[in-house]
């Protein structure tokens, strides 16, 4: 049987986090013909919420404008692939393959970890195909993330901050923040989404002034403004332009989009306000508030019931779907539909604080594992805790095709069903609604 690239990812070193710019990694960086500076003009993004998403809407900008980017993310959802999207289309499995090889023989055995080969993978292949843009999402932090090798950019994004990976970036939003701020580059600009708190803003400020990168600031030097039930408007130092609501949904979405439009003025390419408004239309982003409304889960509700899917997993994002939740029952109006939760997290989050804020909202909360995955909460712990965030009703259940079934046969009406809590889990609710129980 053909080696796959799946083997050959299993031999590097494991998926546990090594933050850090080691030397190995240049070495096999050097060795690869160094990759990372020979690439497209570079939009490079950091921050805690919102990475993908704002990635997303600028891949779709480019994209409705006629032009062809490469673009990287993490982590997958269904297939490692996901990861490196070549000029619009996921990377191929024979390049992969080689690719990797490439990577497994010049390198110092043992010495990469997986996230450096990784991303040395999607450097080498975006060395190799022409695109008029590069979207570079960072992995962890920014100053230390294997992203950060690149030696300029077009421009760098840093979206909302929030406390998640504390024991790598420290405590604090200012710590956080640095840590983020890491990926600014001498005279390359940066555009920051508005921040939680002031800390992490002057935090941002401060490191912009060192590095000499002028900032552009969501709230302040460009807004969103929500018109109506289908446009909203951006303003901003280079355009001001009315556009459909994005087809991600969502209030966090809005700013999403405009941190993507904002840095659009830094980019050297011709985007249109009618590009714009296609990309909101096109734009596609898996497993941030995304209707499930076909597959195998959507099959086993009662005709009037709502599938959704999130992979959100920290305080912030607890907050953005509570908002989603209160829209919700302003939208139904005098009978709100019930909102009940299918909850799976890593024991390496903090579930209570993800679930404090949907305590208000929400009726049944059933708790599930991760299978296969070692820093998964188990479903019990996840009960015991959920029931100290305010859900006293919370008990754990098998899975999640059995939760659902719990769900659904406890209710008296039809009501919306999110699952949520980690992106491993919505990526194995992805897999399990495409091939089967």
């Amino acid at each position: 049987m053909a080696e796959t690239s799946a083997d050959i990812l299993e031999r590097f070193r494991p998926y546990n986090i090594d933050l850090g710019l080691r030397q190995p990694y240049f070495d096999l960086l050097e060795r690869l013909g160094s990759p990372h500076r020979h690439l497209p003009p570079v939009v490079h993004v950091a921050g805690t919420n919102g990475k993908g998403s704002t990635c997303a809407f600028l891949r779709a900008m480019v994209e409705a404008a006629g032009y062809k980017a490469h673009v990287y993310t993490s982590p997958h959802l269904v297939r490692f692939h996901e990861r490196i999207r070549i000029a619009g289309a996921l990377i191929g499995e024979d390049e992969l393959v080689a690719i990797l090889r490439d990577c497994e023989r010049l390198a110092e055995p043992g010495a990469v970890t997986f996230f450096e080969a990784t991303t040395a993978a999607a450097f080498v292949a975006f060395a190799r195909h022409p695109a008029d843009l590069v979207i570079l999402e960072v992995g962890l932090g920014g100053r230390l993330d294997a992203t950060n090798v690149i030696p300029t950019a077009a421009a760098s994004a840093i979206t909302r901050l929030s406390y998640d990976h504390c024991a790598y970036l420290g405590d604090t939003l200012t710590s956080i923040a640095r840590e983020k701020a890491g990926i600014m580059k001498k005279g390359v600009p940066c555009f920051a989404a508005p921040q939680p708190a002031p800390e992490a803003l002057n935090a941002l400020r401060e490191v912009a002034a060192e590095r000499n990168a002028p900032l552009v600031v969501g709230g302040e030097d460009w807004r969103v403004e929500r018109l109506d039930d289908t446009r909203f408007r951006f303003t901003g130092p280079a355009r001001s332009v009315d556009l459909p609501h994005p087809a991600l949904v969502g209030q966090h979405q809005f700013w999403n989009a405009g941190l993507a439009i904002a840095t659009t003025a830094a980019v050297p390419l011709a985007i249109s306000d009618d590009a714009l408004r296609l990309a909101m239309r096109r734009v596609e982003w898996p497993a941030r508030l995304q209707r499930l409304d076909r597959g195998v889960l959507p099959s086993l509700l009662p005709p009037g019931w709502e599938l959704w899917l999130d992979g959100g997993h920290n305080d912030s994002a607890g907050e953005v779907l509570a908002a989603q939740a209160a829209a919700w029952q302003r939208e139904d109006g005098d009978s709100p539909r019930p909102l009940h939760m299918i909850f799976g997290m890593l024991s390496t989050k903090a579930p209570k604080d993800f679930l404090k804020p949907l305590a208000p909202f929400v009726d049944r909360l059933r708790t599930v594992g991760i299978e296969g995955e070692p820093l998964a909460c188990p479903a019990d712990d996840l009960a015991r805790l959920a029931q100290q965030a305010g859900f006293p009703k919370a008990t754990a259940a098998a899975d999640a095709a059995s939760a659902l079934r719990d769900i659904v046969a406890a209710a008296p009406r039809p009501g919306r069903l999110l699952i949520c809590g980690s992106l491993y889990l919505a990526g194995q609710i992805l897999s399990l609604n495409q091939s089967g129980l």
